[in-house]
């Protein structure tokens, strides 16, 4: 794996950011690269970078990190506003492209890597070129994640299998800014996160996008564990119903406007079948507020009308385009 550029967004949880910077560290395969996207353009987490910035360049001293003779592995770019989780992403994707970078591996601050992380993933390489690795818990036990997505409704399967619970990779057609690791031809191809999304499905979008030019897929290695501790609810000892913000409530109903114009783009939108999804999405929220966050009955509801609302106006947007591709007639084109 040539190249590997370890792509961070943060936000405000500068702690939790220590915590990722430590498990890099200890990585048993050095990254050639760290971009770390800061949405709160922080003076503490500028300190906190320049000091693993120190750390990272002093374990991996090989006199240059490649031909052009820059010797910092680390790149910090705050930004002058909170962009969100895709639009961190979108902007952390494209530095590291800048840069030069061969795959991206891509995660939130709240998240440690295993010290094998990188070299496990690094063995699927020759043959895929959308990877995911499986994850821990902050409990330690393994993180369910639905790795199959329903584009005729628009959801994830809930009837998919754990994706820890399988001894070999697992083709997918979603994914997850938690981990996933990406080939810069697949970048070139799709373009960047697209930033509109703010928050939420902005990944599983990403992964079907990607899921277009190849196959992605889900691999049993472990490769990071997650830190924050969050509120949820146990179903059937494995998956988790987890408490939410007002916010994220919002950008869950009005995002798929948006996700619906990618399924017209690839001519899978189905009309009825997609709306059935938005209802279940909306009932999904609802018994949320109703099991996990009962404080929030009135705001909580408010803003998923308000979300469904939107996504309508995103739907019916006739001047509305998708992510551009960096590359046109096989020869790729200049980030703007």
């Amino acid at each position: 794996m040539e190249k590997v550029a370890i792509v961070v967004v943060t936000f405000k949880r500068q702690e939790l950011l220590r915590k990722l910077f430590d498990s890099i560290l200890e990585s048993t395969v050095a990254p050639w690269r760290i971009v770390v996207v800061d949405n709160e353009n922080s003076q503490s987490t500028m300190a906190i970078v320049a000091e693993f910035e120190e750390q990272a360049n002093a374990a991996w001293d090989d006199g240059g990190v490649d031909e052009s003779g820059v010797a910092s592995r680390v790149a910090y770019r705050p930004q002058p506003e909170n962009l969100g989780g895709s639009g961190g992403f979108s902007a952390g994707v494209k530095a590291a492209y800048e840069l030069g970078a061969q795959w991206f591996w891509v995660m939130d601050d709240d998240v440690a890597i295993e010290p094998e992380g990188l070299a496990r993933l690094a063995k699927w390489t020759d043959k895929y070129q959308v990877v995911q690795g499986s994850r821990y818990d902050y409990d330690g036990g393994p993180f369910y994640w639905q790795y199959h997505f329903s584009v005729a409704l628009g959801i994830y399967d809930p009837f998919a299998p754990a994706a820890f619970n399988f001894d070999d990779e697992r083709p997918m057609n979603v994914a997850c800014f938690e981990g996933g690791l990406f080939a810069r031809e697949v970048v070139k191809q799709i373009g960047f996160p697209d930033n509109r999304f703010f928050l939420y499905w902005d990944d599983a979008m990403y992964g079907y996008r990607a899921s277009k030019v190849c196959q992605p897929v889900v691999v049993p290695d472990f490769i990071m564990r997650r830190t924050r501790e969050m509120k949820n609810w146990d179903i059937a000892g494995v998956r988790q119903l987890n408490s939410t913000s007002d916010n994220t409530r919002y950008y869950i109903m009005r995002n798929r406007g948006y996700m619906a114009r990618y399924f017209q783009l690839y001519g899978d939108y189905r009309r009825f079948a997609f709306g059935l999804g938005t209802l279940l999405t909306f009932a999904k929220e609802f018994a949320r507020i109703l099991i996990v966050d009962r404080s929030h009955f009135a705001s909580g509801t408010k803003r998923l009308f308000a979300g469904w609302r939107d996504s309508r106006k995103i739907l019916h947007d006739t001047t509305w385009k998708p992510m551009p591709a960096l590359v046109a007639d096989g020869v790729e084109t200049k980030v703007e």
